[in-house]
C-alpha cells in the first residue's frame, strides 16, 4: 500500500525522497514523538492511523487530528525541525516509510513544488485541528463519536479495527462509562458492532448521517486544497 501524499508528488520530487525512505512498523499505542521533543524523523504512513494529541494539565490529553496514508508526521511541528507541539501516538498499528528530517528539509529547500505540496497538507491538517476543537466544544458526544469513527474508518483500511473503550475515551477526552453508553446507542441503531477490544462499522451511510457536519467539512477542505483523501472500504 502506498502513501497517498508521496504518490501525488511530481516524479522529480518523489526521486528526491524515495532513495532515502525505509519502511518501519509501528504498534498500537506506540509514541512516535512527544510534545516538546526535537523531531528528527519524518513518517509517511503506508497503513495504520496516528493521532496527534494535545497535552493538558494533570497529564490529560485529547486528540486534535488523525493522520493516515494521506499524509505525513514529523514536520507538522514545522519544516525547520522545530520542537513538536503535540504528542504523536499510533492509534491503529501499521507501518510507514521514513526518512530523516534533515533529508526532508534539504528536499524542501530544493523544490518549490514539494514546498507547495507540504503547504497544502499542512493547511488541511490545521483545518482538521480547528474543526476538531470546535466539534469537541459544541457537539453532542454521539455526533462526535460518529465523526471520529468515520475518520478512523477512512484511514484504517478495514471495517473492523482494534479499539478499547478506554482508547476511545482517551481520544475524545471523556469518561470510559460515557463512551460505553453512547457506543451502545450507535450499536442499538446497527451502525456499529463492538466486541472486547474492537469496533466494526456496519452501516457507513447511516453513520455519516449520525455524525455532525464536521466530518464533511474536513473532507471538503481536503478536496478544495487538492490534498489526496483516504477512502473507506465498502461496507
Amino acid at each position: 500500500m502506498d502513501n497517498l501524499w508521496i504518490a501525488s508528488l511530481t516524479v522529480a520530487d518523489r526521486k528526491r525522497l524515495e532513495p532515502h525512505l525505509a519502511e518501519k512498523p509501528f504498534t498500537q499505542g506506540q509514541m512516535l514523538y512527544d510534545a516538546g521533543e526535537a523531531v528528527n524523523q519524518v513518517w509517511f504512513p503506508l497503513n495504520g492511523v496516528v493521532s496527534l494529541m494535545t497535552i493538558l494539565p494533570e497529564d490529560r490529553m485529547v486528540e486534535t487530528a488523525a493522520i493516515g496514508r494521506e499524509g505525513l508526521i514529523g514536520v507538522t511541528c514545522g519544516p525547520m525541525n522545530a520542537r513538536a507541539s503535540s504528542r504523536a501516538i499510533a492509534q491503529i498499528a501499521g507501518s510507514a516509510a521514513c526518512c530523516s528530517a534533515d533529508v526532508f528539509s534539504d528536499a524542501l529547500s530544493e523544490s518549490p513544488t514539494l514546498r507547495t505540496a507540504l503547504a497544502k497538507f499542512t493547511e488541511s491538517l490545521f483545518a482538521q485541528v480547528q474543526q476538531t476543537a470546535a466539534c469537541n466544544a459544541q457537539h453532542r458526544l454521539d455526533e462526535r463519536l460518529a465523526r471520529w469513527l468515520l475518520t478512523l474508518h477512512d484511514r484504517a483500511g478495514s471495517n473492523r479495527f482494534n479499539l478499547t473503550q478506554s482508547d476511545i475515551a482517551g481520544m475524545l477526552g471523556v469518561r470510559r462509562a460515557t463512551v460505553s453508553e453512547v457506543g451502545a446507542g450507535l450499536e442499538g441503531q446497527k451502525l456499529i458492532r463492538r466486541g472486547r477490544g474492537w469496533v466494526e462499522v456496519l452501516d457507513r451511510e447511516a453513520l455519516e448521517d449520525a455524525a455532525c457536519g464536521c466530518y464533511g467539512a474536513m473532507r471538503g477542505v481536503m478536496k478544495d486544497l487538492g490534498v489526496p483523501a483516504p477512502r473507506a472500504p465498502d461496507v
